[in-house]
């Protein structure tokens, strides 16, 4: 029977079929192979429906539609040149600031995307400018975006609380002072690889005048963050605050919202969201059927019973992770192996909510591992004129300092916890 699933998703991924489908087909095959015939169909609708009636998901439209917005507004490029002032006098300077805005687009859009291509449209050009090589910028860029996914708000870790039914909010909140961390790391690293590089330090008036156009942007992941951690309200609510924020951002600071590019915004928000939600149906019919069938429990029975340390099985499970992440993107990665992930690592005794952190740094190196790295080809959209290769080649430090870094939150894993335990998280 595992054969019967592995050999059908490999040849239906192989052949080109989209994810989602691809585990719907494969649903749809096992209950008629294994789970009595056309009769089991009958549950197709039924888990459907039960896979979507969340109200921890109706979070996912709400911070999609809140990035969409932010991005036709354009507080990215106010967030880049208020950063571009105060650090471009440093060593790097706008490298530094480069990651500086990344974290703060990604703690108001949670897609890594979205951060890599609204910094990168506007970052690369100035960059390039400056004496910096388009190998260097593109693969900073391209690390800079993967932070959307582990500063909250964060889409993969709405899924992983959806699935596991842990606490979105406490997620959320564990992602701070990694995603916080990171940020150091990525800037230390970018600024001392191009330390020779610095350019005419702003005046006070000019980084002044351009943080007063880049407030909406710094204020919004504030109330979202901190009206969570504090208790006010739920990650759920947060989402519709933000949008209603992001509304009268655009409304009434900038005032650049139009019938017209509302009518983008939405368009582009019921695509994302369709092509993730239809995942997460494909997902869940191929998840009912695998625990009729007793899979996940086998392979968390076998898994538990060996005889090795559960660091051992800890580090296997970070290899399949990041194979995964060579070929899948990361929605489709979340929803496949978390149903079979997360009875095994609260049966080797590890926190959940910590073990999200380390899948979410695992997404964000299948963000930027070839061959099917969104982030590469998302930027190679950005630049045409650079190869996907030369891409890699300015990315691969960072991925290794992403490794690394799981090395040091498997050691130290209050990094990831010490916020949940002592804010007021719903």
């Amino acid at each position: 029977m595992n054969l019967f699933f592995l050999g059908g998703m490999g040849t239906l991924l192989l052949i080109g079929l989209p994810v989602a489908f691809t585990l719907g087909l494969l649903a749809i095959g096992g209950m008629y192979f294994f789970n009595g015939g056309t009769f089991a169909f009958m549950q197709i609708p039924i888990i459907s429906y039960k896979a979507l009636d969340s109200f921890e998901l109706t979070a996912l439209p709400l911070y999609v539609l809140m990035s969409q917005i932010l991005l036709v507004c354009g507080v990215g490029k106010d967030l880049y040149e208020m950063a571009s002032r105060w650090f471009r006098h440093l060593p790097g300077g706008l490298a530094v600031a480069t990651i500086f805005c990344c974290t703060i687009f990604s703690a108001i859009s949670g897609s890594s995307v979205a951060t890599a291509v609204t910094v990168g449209s506007v970052a690369l050009p100035e960059m390039v400018k400056r004496g910096y090589t388009k190998k260097y910028v593109l693969g900073l860029l391209a690390a800079g975006g993967t932070l959307g996914i582990l500063i909250p708000p964060s889409v993969p870790m709405i899924l992983y609380g959806n699935i596991t039914g842990e606490s979105v909010g406490k997620l959320f909140i564990a992602g701070i002072v990694p995603g916080i961390l990171l940020t150091l790391l990525f800037t230390i690293f970018a600024s001392w690889q191009t330390r020779h590089i610095k350019d005419k330090p702003a005046t006070w008036p000019e980084r002044f005048e351009a943080s007063k156009k880049a407030i909406w942007g710094l204020i919004l992941p504030i109330i979202i963050i901190g009206g969570i951690y504090t208790g006010i309200f739920t990650p759920t609510e947060a989402a519709a605050v933000g949008v209603v924020i992001s509304l009268l951002i655009g409304g009434l600071a900038y005032r650049n919202l139009t019938i017209k590019n509302m009518k983008e915004i939405l368009f582009s928000t019921v695509q994302t969201n369709a092509m993730i939600l239809f995942i997460i149906v494909g997902a869940m019919l191929l998840g009912f059927i695998l625990t009729v069938l007793r899979i996940p429990q086998s392979i968390t029975e076998f898994t538990t019973s060996w005889d090795v340390s559960p660091w051992i099985i800890f580090i296997l499970i970070n290899i399949v992770l990041l194979i995964l992440g060579c070929f899948l993107e990361t929605v489709s990665i979340i929803v496949i192996t978390v149903p079979i992930l997360y009875p095994i690592i609260t049966a080797l005794g590890f926190d959940p909510i910590w073990f999200a952190i380390i899948l979410v740094i695992n997404m964000e190196l299948a963000l930027i591992t070839p061959p099917v790295g969104l982030n590469l080809f998302v930027l190679k959209g950005v630049d045409r004129t650079t190869s996907i290769s030369e891409i890699v080649k300015g990315v691969y430090p960072y991925a290794i300092i992403m490794i690394l870094f799981i090395v040091v939150l498997a050691f130290f894993p209050e990094i990831a916890t010490y916020l949940t335990d002592t804010g007021k998280v719903k």
